[in-house]
């Protein structure tokens, strides 16, 4: 069943990700409306995040407001997490950014780490990894995995458009991290391109 996963529904977000899929799209409307559904995704994951008392005074008066006192991680699935990481810079600019370059061994299909730059990641860190397309979910997995060897106990997920078989695959191997997703699709076609899709994300967002 579809446990731990938040399917995010936002007027908004149905008429961006209509323009993101449609395959006339230009890259510059490509990037707008892809922030534009970043944002509303990052603000539904990160509504939970832990706040502390901080005591200020307006022109007017004393006030007890409010901080953000949970450590953030972000760490986009590279390259086409990166898409999402500048529209979480508006909301979040002083957040931790880790990055960890996977690629799977053809022969193994073992993942291999070619970069790693990581802050150091506590328990107490609440970690965001995001990536627009939850296809296999085999990036996230390894991405997860890698995280969790490195400290990481408060994982999240945040992509676009997701395939079920993706889904599935993380609720299997990590029960523990939620999802949130604009999208929940059909399916992966025989060359693990999720239908209906928008094709290669990274693709039309980098305009390659």
């Amino acid at each position: 069943g579809m446990k731990n996963i938040t399917l995010v529904k936002h007027t908004l977000i149905d008429h961006s990700l209509t323009i993101l899929r449609n395959k006339n799209t230009s890259t510059a409307e490509f990037r707008r409306h892809a922030g534009i559904i970043s944002k509303i995704l990052i603000l539904e994951a990160t509504k939970d995040l832990a706040l502390a008392d901080v005591k200020i005074f307006t022109p007017l008066a004393p006030f007890i407001g409010k901080k953000l006192k949970d450590r953030v991680v972000v760490v986009p699935v590279l390259r086409a997490g990166l898409a999402m990481l500048f529209a979480l810079h508006d909301f979040l600019p002083s957040v931790s950014v880790g990055f960890i370059g996977l690629e799977r061994d053809e022969k193994t299909a073992q993942a291999r780490e070619y970069y790693q730059k990581l802050p150091r990641i506590f328990s107490s860190h609440k970690v965001f990894v995001i990536d627009p397309m939850l296809a296999t979910g085999g990036s996230f997995d390894d991405t997860i995995t890698a995280l969790k060897i490195k400290g990481a106990k408060q994982l999240t997920v945040v992509s676009i458009v997701s395939a079920p078989e993706g889904i599935e695959r993380l609720q299997k191997k990590h029960p523990d991290v939620p999802i949130f997703t604009a999208a929940v699709d059909e399916k992966l076609n025989d060359r693990f391109f999720i239908v209906p899709g928008l094709g290669d994300f990274g693709d039309r967002y980098f305009g390659t």
